[in-house]
This record gives C-alpha cells, structure tokens and sequence, in this order.
C-alpha cells in the first residue's frame, strides 16, 4: 500500500506573517487626545474669566494703581505729579497718623484677645449636650452675620450715648461717667465692647475644633484624677491650638481693618470725623479723612501700603510664632 499524503487546506487571499510585531502600533486618530484636552483647558477657563476678570479689574488694577498713586501728589481732580518718597515723609512726621497707629494697636492689642476668650468660653459651654443647643448657637452667631452693618453700629452708637441706657445702668450703680460716645477716653471702649459681642465666627470655629477632641482623653485624665482646670490647660488647648491659630491670625487682620464702626460711632462725616478729640481715630478712619475728605489720595495709598506691610509683618511673626506653641496630631508643631 502506498503512504497517504495529506495536502494543507488552501487559504484564500495573500499569506500574512502571523510573526509579533515590533515598534509602536500607530493610533488612527493621534492628534485626538490632544485636542480634547486643548477643550477641556479652554472650557475651564471660560468657567474661570468672570472671577479672572474681576481679580484683575477689581483687585490687581486697582493694588497697581495705588502703589503708583503712593509715590504721587494727586487730588482726584489733577492729573498725579510723581514727588517720590515724600507722601511717606510726611506720614512718619503727622502727629495724628501716629496717633491713629497707637489707638489701632491699642484696639487690636485688647479687642481680639478678649473676643477669643469670650468665643471659646461659649463655645465650651455650646459643645455640651442640653436642650435647645441649636437655638442657642444661631443665637450667639447671629451678631457676626449683622454686627457690621452701619444700622447695627448707629444702634450701638444710641445705646452709649448720653442719658441712654448704659449711661441710665452706670447711674443705678453710683458711676456718673455719662455716655461713652462723648467722652474721647471712653468711646474706643464702647467699639471694644461691639467687637466682642460679634464673637459668634470664631465660637463656631472653636465648637467644630472642640469636637474633634478624642473623648478617650479626657477620660483618661478623669482617671488619673485631673480636675476641669488641669484638663483644659494639658489636653483641650492644646488639642485645639490649630483651631486657636487660625481665629487668632483671622481675627488679628480683621482687627487692623476696622472702619465702619469706628466711623459711625466717632461720628460720621465733619470735624469729629473719627471721634471726638480723634477718640476713634483707628488707622483706616485716618486713611479715609485723608483720602476723601482732605482729596488727598496720594497719601492715603502710602497709609493703606504701610498698612498692607505692617499685617503682613504681623501675619508673618504669627506663623513663625506657632512653632513654639501650636500642636498637630502627627505629634509635630
């Protein structure tokens, strides 16, 4: 018998090598990916050209400006004539700018520490569960929604005036010191006291960073025997410190950038502009007379620089400042 011979089955079509392929495989569409991103990239910024348009119309135009203007003679009404570093000269010799720094400090130095301490007081008792908590907290924080309003400060401007109701209160006790508003060594007292009843921001700062603090602690300390005292200084101050940091850099800025309610209480616009014997006469109330009561916006851009400068100072010593005395959880300062 002969051997049978098996034939491979004919294949149509040309023979193509089956074999691997080297080199990149060539994309049928490869300018796609680009240009989609080239979209994506250009619809963000057409989300992003309102706020662009007005960081530079609103903020970034009108900073460059001043910063111009801070090195001119201008009136608002005259071309600016450039007289270089003298705006800056003659701030540093103004007895009343220096005055307007003293009492701005003085405000900053007294307003904010006690405002802190009022928030974080309240803000402890808040943290405990009791009835109505809810109620109590858009209580205290409704003041900060409307404390900066000019109705607000006219109303508080009332309250320590002459024969009002304070004056009627010290009265009952024997203190016959009249209203605060007119007296030049009382009336910054009076804006103390409307910047610590505005203390609901940061006492709702203070609320969320207290919840944050482990229980576990302060059981932990109930059971080495220490007393309320003993764990608010070693566990809940600590544990908050972040939290005491940022009220305190935020609260600080906003105190250096008081005006409405100096205006307004020292008395609006004329002579007592910023209160009598210039009792209220805070670094911005200042800066206002000077720019648009006096016409001279020249000088009034050096102050508002030189009081750019000096938050910046201040923030930058709060943040070196916080190494020593703020607590992390990863343990570092």
């Amino acid at each position: 018998m002969g051997s049978a011979v098996t034939h491979a089955p004919a294949t149509e079509g040309p023979v193509r090598d089956s074999g691997p392929r080297h080199g990149p495989v060539a994309s049928p569409h490869p300018v796609a990916p680009k240009r989609r991103g080239h979209r994506e990239n250009l619809a963000g910024y057409l989300f992003m050209s309102p706020w662009i348009a007005g960081f530079l119309l609103l903020t970034a135009g009108p900073m460059a400006a001043s910063l111009y203007f801070a090195f001119t003679d201008y009136n608002l009404f005259d071309a600016p004539r450039w007289i270089g570093l003298d705006n800056f000269s003659e701030m540093f010799a103004d007895p009343r700018w220096r005055h307007s720094v003293r009492v701005t400090l003085w405000y900053v130095v007294v307003g904010t520490p006690i405002k802190l301490v009022a928030a974080l007081a309240v803000a402890l008792l808040l943290a405990q569960k009791r009835r109505g908590q809810a109620f109590y907290r858009a209580a205290f924080y409704a003041p900060s929604l409307i404390g900066a309003s000019v109705s607000v400060a006219i109303v508080w401007k009332a309250i320590f005036s002459d024969d009002a109701i304070v004056d009627r209160t010290q009265k009952i006790f024997g203190i016959g010191a009249g209203g605060w508003t007119g007296d030049p060594d009382l009336i910054i007292y009076s804006l103390v006291a409307l910047t610590v009843w505005q203390f609901g921001a940061p006492m709702v700062i203070f609320l969320a960073g207290l919840k944050q603090v482990p229980r576990e602690l302060y059981e932990a300390a109930d059971v080495d025997g220490a007393g309320r005292v003993r764990q608010f200084w070693n566990i809940t101050l600590p544990m908050i410190s972040p939290v005491l940091f940022f009220n305190v850099l935020l609260e600080t800025i906003h105190s250096f950038q008081i005006f409405s309610s100096a205006y307004i209480v020292g008395g609006g616009a004329g002579g007592n502009a910023c209160g009598p014997a210039d009792g209220t006469m805070v670094y911005t109330c200042y800066l206002y007379v000077q720019g648009f009561e006096n016409s001279r916006m020249g000088l009034a851009s050096a102050m508002a620089w030189m009081l750019l400068v000096a938050v910046a100072l201040v923030t930058a010593v709060l943040f070196w400042s916080q190494k020593r005395w703020v607590h992390y959880e990863e343990g570092g300062r």
